[in-house]
Formats: C-alpha cells, structure tokens, sequence
C-alpha cells in the first residue's frame, strides 16, 4: 500500500485510558507495517473540559509508549477557521442549512413521539425555506444542519467487519454548527481528516455508527472518503464496556505500579489480534507480523491477571540497569535514597535475584527496600513454621561458622550449612529457613546463599544477630 497515513485522535478532557491506548497501538503498527505514517491530533474543541495538563500527560505516555507523531502535532483549535470555511462553503452549495426551530418546539415533538412509542427525527422544517422566510428568521438563534442525501441504504467495506450497512431512515439532517457557533465532533473530525490526508480510519466500533454521517461529510467536501476499520472493543470483568473515566483505566497508573511500556504493547495488541499462537513478541515482531486481517470481530476481556504475566516476561528479560532506571523513572523517584545501605552492586544483584518472582516494577522496588534494611517485623507464621528454642544454639553454631569461613561465597556457604545441618542432625531447611527469616523477615525470597553471597558477611552476621535477639524474646508455644 501506498502513501499510508493514520491518525490517532484523542481528546484531552481527561486521562488517557487503555482502550484509546490499544487504538494508538493498531494505528501505530499499522503504519510501521505499511511503511506510512502516524500522526496525533489533539481532538481540544471542547473548550470547557480539555486541559493542557490532560493534553501533556496523553503525549507523556505515547511518548514512553515510543510512538510519537511522524509530523508535528495537530491542535484542532489551531483549525477552527478553515472549518468554518467549510461550513460556508457548504451552505453556499446547498449542502446545508441553518435551521432555526427552537429547541423547546422540538424537545415537545420528541416527547410527544416517544410517548406514542414512535421514534423522533428532525422532520426537515427548515430544509427548504424560501429567501423571504430566512429573512423573517434572521434575527433567530439558529443551528447549522448537514442536508442528508434522499437514499434508502447506504453500505460501505470495513477492513474488519467487511460489508456494513446501515437504514438511512434511522438519521435525520443533523447539526453541524450549534447555536452557540461551536461545531460537533462528526463535522471537524471529518474535515480534520481531509486537511491531514488521511487514508485509514481505525478506531473502536464504537465509532460505527459515524461512518455513514462522515461518509457523506466527506463527499460533500468534495473528498474521498478514507477506508474505516472498526476495532472490537475492550470489556472489563463484568462483561461491561472499559469507561474513560474508569480509575483503573488510565495508561500513567499502569506505569505507576510498574508495568512496562513493552509489556503493555504486548498485552493489548492481543486483544483483539493475533498471529498463532505466540503471546509473547519484540517490537518489531509485532511490525513485522501486524495486519488489520488478523484482527477479531469479537469483544476481548481485559484481564489485569495475564497482563501481569506478561509483564512478568518483560520484567525477567531486562538487565539489572534497565530494571534500575525504568524503577527511578516512573515508580518511586526517590528508590536510590531509599536503599542508600547497599552498593551499587548489591542492588543490581538484589534486582536479578528478586526479579524472577514479580510481576510488576513496584512489587520489584517495595521488596528491595525491604531487603536493603534489617527486618523491623518477622512474619509470624514463618517464625512459628521454622523456629524453635533450639534454633537459638543453632544460630549460634551458625555465627560460629560464619565468623571463620575465610571464602564467603555462595557454594562454600551452602557446603557449611549442609555440614552443619547434618551436625546437628537436621533437615537443610530447618538451618536455612531460619537464615533467610534472619535476611528478610520471612521464609519467603530467593536463595538463601544467593542472599548470604550478596549481603557479604558483615551485613548477613548483623542481621543473624538482631533475629538471635527477637528469638531470646519470643514465646515459643
């Protein structure tokens, strides 16, 4: 394909959610794959709810998410005076009309229709007025209507849904400019599209119902319409559509909690697209393999439970480093001051460790925190499962040990706790466990000698020392 050009076009009246995510997604790739281009329109007429602070945090994250526009950034605002032009043009042309009912006159006929069960539509009063009757009403508040072409269906191929058609006697004339001299979303939107060159529309199907109002826009323009292809859309648990006010939507509290910009491209290009089986793909995996053909017709569920899988994957197969910045960056600014005890090192060999058993880069960042101080509290069912009096001469035994073993690494400390287990004639868990609620407060975390190995023996002998003190103090039942 040629001359691709997608746009993404969200409006800043609120966060950016991850439903608007996954249509950046398919438009993004969409263009990588044809070789074309991404472009972002900020989508701001809405004057009385759009905020910069709104507008900035939607390209935060498209920038974090690595999809930035191809060309500068479009403003819608910046081109309210070309869409009045348009609008002139076509009242000029006959296309439209300024319609002067009131709306008190027309909100009494929808009242008196929907009370006789019958379905309201703008009955075109204004459609055909002479000169002398505009004139009469020149000094009438009016609103600007789009004259609908006299045609029964109107059909149209969806990259995705394939033929669709609608009954034309379900719309009316409808409004273009209000009263107010605003314009409404189906009317900018469409000349938005034409003045950018835009050749494919993706968005959710919940856009469907537009088509045939901009297919029409568009021919009246003087314009080709672009091809449409309507996305599936996102439910949550409960069956019910993904809201853009919805708390647990919005894309920057994901990547509060430590979710990766590349996990959550994974995740969400597979809702509702696919290439076999795979689940997990790099970038330009998904580049390589992504077309519109391979995208499903159904609703896909949001599942935050396989997203932390995902994430999980991405989280294991990222260096120490990465790990580090993306924690700095985006989930606790402040993770440095916080385990300022451990070197360098001990903390990228803390983050290898403890990688392999989170899901996300907050958990990641609470429990190195927690492992770069001395335990504060013990986990009482830890300490009831592996503890007993005679654990006290064991840990005895066990500083004995460590004060004189001159190669403090992991494989000769996992020797000496073997001889000395079998010493004193115990299981290797009842001397280990017991090490590791000393380390980290619980019998729950990595290796016991990765942990010996990495703390080094003034820190592991410290820590032995201060659980020695809770157990001479513990009432053991």
């Amino acid at each position: 394909m040629k001359n691709i050009r997608v746009r993404f076009a969200p409006s800043p009246t609120g966060k950016l959610h991850i439903g608007n995510l996954r249509t950046a997604i398919f438009n993004w790739l969409f263009a990588r794959h044809n070789n074309g281009k991404f472009l972002i329109r900020i989508e701001d007429t809405d004057l009385e709810r759009s905020t910069k602070e709104n507008t900035d945090g939607i390209l935060d994250v498209l920038n974090w998410m690595e999809m930035t526009s191809d060309e500068p950034v479009v403003i819608q605002t910046s081109l309210i005076k070309q869409h009045h032009a348009l609008v002139q043009k076509l009242l000029e042309e006959g296309k439209a009309y300024k319609c002067f009912c009131s709306q008190e006159h027309l909100e009494a006929q929808r009242k008196e229709l929907e009370e006789k069960g019958e379905f309201f539509k703008y009955p075109g009063t204004c459609k055909n007025l002479s000169e002398k009757e505009k004139e009469a009403n020149s000094n009438k508040p009016f609103v600007v209507r789009f004259k609908l072409p006299e045609q029964e269906v109107i059909e149209f191929n969806d990259l995705i849904k394939g033929t669709v058609s609608f009954d034309m006697n379900q719309f009316d004339d409808f409004i273009i400019v209000r009263s107010d001299g605003s314009l409404t979303y189906n009317f900018v939107v469409v000349h938005d599209d034409i003045l950018m060159k835009i050749s494919h529309i993706i968005r959710g199907e919940d856009h469907l119902i537009n088509t045939p109002k901009q297919i029409f826009l568009y021919q009246a323009a003087g314009a080709t319409p672009p091809y449409f292809a309507h996305l599936p859309m996102i439910l949550g648990a409960s069956g019910q559509k993904l809201s853009k006010r919805d708390a647990t939507t919005a894309v920057l509290d994901y990547r509060k909690k430590g979710f990766l910009s590349g996990a959550l491209l994974n995740y969400l290009v597979r809702l509702g697209w696919s290439h076999g089986d795979q689940e997990i793909f790099t970038k330009d995996e998904l580049i390589k393999f992504f077309e519109l053909e391979h995208v499903g017709k159904k609703a896909s569920i949001f599942d935050t439970a396989k997203l932390e899988w995902v994430n999980s994957v991405y989280i294991k197969a990222m260096s120490a480093e990465d790990l580090l910045n993306n924690i700095i960056w985006f989930v606790d600014s402040e993770f440095e001051s916080k385990t300022v005890s451990l070197s360098k090192q001990q903390l990228l060999d803390l983050l290898n460790l403890y990688k392999e058993r989170v899901n996300t880069l907050s958990e990641l960042a609470n429990l190195i925190v927690l492992a770069s101080v001395p335990p504060v509290v013990y986990d009482q069912e830890s300490v009831k499962k592996w503890c007993l009096k005679s654990t006290l001469s064991v840990l005895q035994k066990l500083e004995e040990e460590l004060l004189n073993i001159s190669d403090f690494s992991k494989d000769n400390l996992q020797a000496m706790v073997k001889t000395l287990s079998k010493s004193l004639d115990l299981k290797m868990g009842n001397v280990a466990q017991p090490i590791r609620i000393a380390l980290i407060g619980s019998d729950s975390g990595p290796g016991v000698f990765d942990m010996l190995d990495l703390f080094g023996k003034k820190i592991s002998l410290q820590r032995l020392k201060l659980f020695y003190e809770f157990l001479e103090k513990y009432n053991f039942e």
